[in-house]
């Protein structure tokens, strides 16, 4: 059976598969679970996925896209290396606040997905990095930070997605202040407000 997959409904079923797949775990949510949520029969899921690993693939895939299309946004704005984290680190966490499901799936789901399907989410995964390694060889070239950038990259994004266990929206910190505090951490400073 051929499957839809540019369709409106398929967009609200991958929203409702992020969040179960987030709340109960991949491995523990069926295809049962998954139509039940949907409003649908098990059987009428396959008109839009070929199987649950699809599902998975598709919730992991549209978080990619739109934190790329979130980050390269944000980069539009930014004409300093201060500013090109700055406006990364807003947009990461952006992408955590308005799509956290997708995320968190992506994050600690991306073991169960299928080698080929790892393989192909690995080239988005590769162009968002891609951002993140510009910017920081700009601040080694402005020589705003010194050694190793790959692991300054790393731990920041590791920082970035690890908001996603503690960071309240209500709380008393603004994603701005989290932003401005991660650039501080890449760049050894102890304020940066001045640069945004």
């Amino acid at each position: 059976m051929k499957t839809n997959k540019n369709t409106q409904r398929r967009q609200e079923l991958v929203q409702i598969a992020a969040r179960l797949f987030c709340d109960q775990g991949y491995e523990t949510t069926t295809v049962r679970m998954l139509a039940e949520a949907m409003g649908i029969q098990s059987g009428s899921l396959f008109h839009h996925f070929k199987d649950k690993q699809e599902i998975l693939f598709a919730v992991i895939d549209s978080g990619m896209q739109h934190a790329i299309a979130i980050a390269q946004r944000a980069l539009q704005q930014a004409q300093t290396p201060q500013q090109k984290l700055f406006a990364l680190a807003k947009a990461h966490l952006s992408t955590l606040l308005e799509d956290r499901d997708a995320h968190v799936v992506a994050i600690y789901e991306w073991r169960s997905l299928s080698v080929d399907s790892r393989a192909r989410l690995v080239e988005l995964r590769d162009a968002y990095e891609a951002l993140w390694i510009e910017a920081m060889d700009e601040a080694l070239a402005a020589q705003l930070i010194t050694g190793d950038t790959a692991l300054r990259r790393r731990l920041a994004l590791g920082a970035l997605n690890w908001t996603v266990q503690w960071y309240q929206p209500q709380g008393r910190l603004s994603p701005d202040d989290l932003a401005q505090a991660l650039v501080a951490m890449v760049l050894n400073q102890t304020a940066v407000n001045q640069f945004y």
